[in-house]
């Protein structure tokens, strides 16, 4: 495991974690590992994943009329989703199967049996890689990925998918303009505006 620079930062008091799952999963090593791996970088300017989880449990917080079942979905998917970027291979080129939201999915899945939660943690960035995708040719270091394609991977999920990407790129300095044109050109999604 890479070195981890800093004092490590009071995970439960950044988290403050709300069911015995979410407590469970912060007192796992490899998890809380991965809470504390990161530096500043652009569109992570907060460095150390869980200063960013704690921004996208916030930004869920903002969401209006969010039921229970699907607050309590979302929190977990957000404590899982970069959780893993330490473990990821960021060789060229890039093996997909590696990605840091496949490995949060084969980890999550020893600790839940739901589908859409599972789905959406190993999907989280397929909006942005979509969007990349539309805009620029084709890189080796993006994977290929169409809306058509990611819409129906999340059929089964596709406002709840919306609602996290929403909340995960409304962090740091992400660009915005990938959640923009997610908005206008995904189907079957409800535009919601965070309070």
């Amino acid at each position: 495991m890479p070195v981890l620079s800093g004092a490590s930062p009071d995970i439960e008091q950044i988290i403050r974690p709300e069911t015995a799952q979410e407590r469970h999963l912060l007192q796992l090593p490899e998890f809380r590992h991965g809470l504390c791996w990161g530096e500043p970088r652009f569109g992570h300017p907060e460095g150390k994943v869980v200063f960013h989880i704690r921004e996208v449990l916030q930004n869920i917080d903002r969401i209006p009329d969010l039921d229970a079942s699907s607050r309590q979905d979302l929190r977990l998917i957000a404590l899982a989703h970069d959780t893993f970027k330490y473990a990821e291979d960021r060789s060229r080129p890039r093996n997909w199967h590696l990605h840091h939201g496949r490995i949060a999915r084969r980890f999550m899945e020893a600790h839940t049996d739901n589908q859409v939660v599972l789905d959406i943690i190993e999907l989280h960035d397929d909006a942005y890689y979509a969007w990349l995708a539309e805009r620029y040719e084709w890189r080796e270091d993006v994977q290929p990925r169409t809306l058509s394609s990611l819409m129906q991977s999340v059929a089964h999920c596709a406002q709840l998918y919306y609602l996290f990407f929403k909340c995960d790129t409304r962090t740091g300095d992400k660009t915005q303009a990938p959640l923009k044109w997610f908005e206008l050109n995904a189907p079957h999604i409800e535009k919601v505006t965070l309070l």
